[in-house]
């Protein structure tokens, strides 16, 4: 398989993105976005996904970290879309239950070319630290629409707001890993009775 990497950058009038990823990585990550608490989220997705991810972000973070968070989501699903190619020989889907103490939640996607999110999560709380919660749901929302995936997110139980969507973000790398990992099987087949993805 040829190598899967790629760098888009997002330029508009409330930020400007690089990402870089490498999905045959061993889950370096750096970071500098002015969302601290969505950089220890991204880790999460470095490190679960084995995915080698860079992501350098100024936004217009004095008036909220909407902007940010979002386009961060928006340039990352461009960048792993990029870096899948014509995504032949991949085992397309993907899904990952991960708990943490109390919370568990459960992350199923597919690389169909079709943009969908379903997310289910009752947060207890509207914040974690300075993070509004609320904006995991457009980072997500950004990231399915440029990856061109299907993504449910079910967070199953849970008290601890850190906890339920430290598991989503973790249940979220690992079912990625999934979905883009070569699969023998397929070598050089793509993985839909269309024919394309």
């Amino acid at each position: 398989m040829a190598e899967r990497t790629a760098k888009v950058s997002r330029d508009t009038l409330e930020t400007q993105i690089t990402v870089e990823v490498n999905l045959d990585g061993s889950g370096k990550a750096s970071f500098a976005t002015g969302v601290p608490f969505l950089e220890h989220m991204l880790d999460q997705i470095a490190r679960h996904g084995m995915i080698d991810l860079s992501v350098n972000a100024a936004g217009d973070t004095h008036i909220d970290d909407h902007h940010t968070v979002e386009d961060i989501g928006i340039t990352l699903g461009q960048a792993i879309n990029k870096a899948l190619g014509d995504k032949k020989g991949i085992r397309r889907y993907g899904h990952a239950y991960v708990p943490l103490d109390e919370a568990l939640s459960r992350v199923v996607i597919d690389f169909s070319g079709r943009p969908g999110l379903v997310m289910n999560v009752d947060f207890t709380r509207g914040r974690v630290g300075d993070f509004d919660v609320d904006l995991a749901g457009e980072f997500f929302q950004g990231f399915v629409n440029h990856a061109l995936v299907t993504l449910h997110i079910d967070n199953l139980r849970g008290t601890n707001t850190h906890h339920q969507i430290e598991t989503v973000f973790k249940a979220f790398g690992r079912a990625v890993r999934m979905a883009v990992e070569a699969d023998p099987r397929m070598s050089g087949v793509m993985p839909s009775t269309k024919g394309s993805l």
